[in-house]
């Protein structure tokens, strides 16, 4: 029994509960496929939440604007938003007085893992540095592939599942989730989905992921099967 619990390994990502199978193992994975994929879909949508955002500065007021009852004017716009889009510190920030507070904006979280990431594999970065190229430079299919293999994987998972409750709790925007009526190639449920952004499809119940190719091929295999059945009872 103490030999089965030692071979169990958690995903690294505080946020999961899933354990690496595997598969993910022998590949020398830190975080799951399913946390990889998950970070990759934030990555892309990221993009399309700064349009929201943009959109998102000013206050909504009604009626007619008044005193604020206050010596300090208010700000010209959301205090929140304006942290998140803003720009962000390189260095260390000190913050003796304490009046350094409210989220990290989107350029710092993502522009930490850049750094760390050329750093360690000594690449070089994006040419400007935006929400949006950082995003796309992070996404980037090797690099993410790399990342999710160090011994920091789960942290930058959690950093990121972090900054994407932030996000959407502001926009409001959230991927959409639809089945698809087609059985799983591998397990044979019912339990496949599609999400926004999102590069594959994946099943609940096996937890595999499939690109669209895949399922035509898996679709046309079970329509073969069924072919031959029918053929075999007739």
């Amino acid at each position: 029994m103490n030999d089965v619990a030692s071979q169990i390994s958690p995903c690294a990502a505080s946020t999961c509960h899933r354990e690496l199978r595997d598969y993910e193992l022998a590949g020398a994975q830190h975080i799951c496929s399913p946390c990889t994929t998950a970070i990759h879909t934030w990555l892309h949508e990221i993009p399309l939440q700064m349009i929201v955002l943009g959109g998102s500065r000013q206050r909504e007021t009604t009626g007619t604007p008044g005193p604020t009852g206050t010596r300090t004017p208010p700000l010209p716009g959301r205090d929140d938003v304006l942290n998140l889009v803003g720009p962000a510190a390189w260095t260390t920030v000190h913050d003796p007085y304490g009046d350094q507070h409210g989220p990290i904006p989107i350029v710092g979280t993502l522009g930490q893992w850049v750094r760390i990431i050329c750093e360690e594999r000594r690449w070089n970065g994006p040419d400007t540095v935006t929400a949006e190229t950082l995003a796309a430079w992070l996404a980037e299919p090797r690099r993410l592939d790399w990342a999710c293999r160090q011994p920091w994987a789960g942290e930058m998972r959690d950093e990121l599942y972090s900054l994407m409750r932030t996000i959407r709790g502001i926009t409001r925007l959230r991927p959409q989730r639809r089945p698809i009526p087609q059985p799983c190639p591998r397990c044979d449920s019912l339990t496949l989905t599609e999400t926004d952004h999102q590069l594959y499809v994946d099943c609940g119940t096996c937890d595999s992921l499939f690109t669209r190719s895949d399922l035509a091929l898996g679709a046309a295999a079970t329509a073969a099967r069924v072919t031959a059945e029918q053929l075999n009872v007739a």
